[in-house]
């Protein structure tokens, strides 16, 4: 899928009602959903039980909300886990029939994305796992706090005409929980000693642009490396279900007028007022970081990655 269909989409994906209040560990969808018609490319759809906000725009589906969904499911081999151990997770997409899936099209360089996220939104994980010839997923993960996490498996089956599908299932890490307050609001973010600055606002039913600006020491960063075939990767997760969105920027690398830097940008709409969690994920000098946002769609609000947060970036067998 070229870069400008996924912008597209994310747009269209932004449709969903991100509800203003959220509550952490707020339960998802049922394990067994129904099974909706066939989304648009990369749109993200699965039945969304995320309360709105009483906006009066209408509410879209949403993205990993569902184990099953257009004829797959996620069948997560390894439900639990202990915290700060660094365990296997291994898990399988099956197809109608109960098969293990082992034909994917590869989008941004990835059969599959796997994404993971505590329920408080301060740790994150973008794991690339490596697949088996059985179809048996892998990768290793050490996740540093106990509670309750989502687990996304993002992917495009094999198939002629297949839908991008996301699939989400509930992952239970042990050990002494206290769930981590969502970051406040402010248009910064500090990883690593890089400073990224978000500009642009999420407005209720209007498609903006949001640019995030890299810079180090005080200086601009204009090289920025590609990384899963773009500058810059994005996802969000609404805080309260954990709806997700699987984005990509305006432009890609090697296109004649995309920069390598120091801005990323995006286009988004949100259709109405509430709350949710941007991780953009980017690679400078062989490295891949990631830095968090909280949003306010309807606002001017954003937030940076707390003080001694866990999000970060591993891949599973995978060099960047």
């Amino acid at each position: 899928m070229n870069t400008a269909g996924k912008i597209t989409s994310f747009t269209a994906a932004l449709a969903v009602s991100f509800g203003a209040a959220y509550g952490l560990g707020t339960a998802v969808g049922p394990l067994g959903g129904t099974e909706p018609a066939p989304r648009a490319d990369h749109v993200n759809s699965a039945a969304s039980e995320g309360g709105g906000d009483g906006d009066d725009h209408a509410e879209s589906p949403a993205g990993g909300l569902q184990i099953s969904e257009a004829g797959y499911t996620l069948d997560l081999l390894t439900p639990h886990l202990k915290a700060a151990q660094e365990s296997e997770l291994r898990f399988a997409v099956r197809d109608g029939s109960g098969r293990p899936v082992t034909a994917y099209q590869r989008e941004h360089d990835k059969e599959l994305h796997l994404i993971l996220a505590s329920r408080d939104l301060a740790t994150y994980r973008h794991l690339h796992p490596t697949r088996a010839a059985d179809g048996t997923w892998s990768t290793p993960v050490a996740l540093p706090a106990a509670g309750d996490y989502r687990v996304f498996a993002d992917f495009v089956p094999g198939a002629k005409n297949a839908p991008d599908v996301t699939l989400g299932a509930d992952l239970a890490v042990a050990g002494t929980y206290k769930p981590a307050e969502l970051a406040k609001p402010s248009r910064t973010a500090t990883v690593d000693g890089y400073t990224v600055t978000l500009n642009g606002e999420l407005r209720p039913g209007a498609a903006e642009a949001l640019t995030f600006d890299v810079s180090r020491a005080g200086r601009p960063v204009t090289d920025l490396q590609p990384y899963l075939g773009a500058y810059g990767h994005l996802v969000a997760l609404r805080a309260g279900d954990l709806a997700y969105l699987h984005v990509h920027p305006d432009g890609e690398p090697g296109d004649d007028s995309t920069e390598s830097g120091p801005g990323v940008s995006f286009t988004s709409t949100a259709p109405s007022s509430g709350t949710y969690r941007l991780f953009l994920d980017f690679k400078h000098n062989d490295t891949v970081r990631t830095a968090a946002f909280t949003v306010r769609a309807g606002t001017s609000a954003t937030a940076p990655q707390p003080a001694g947060s866990t999000s970060g970036h591993e891949d599973g067998g995978h060099g960047h």
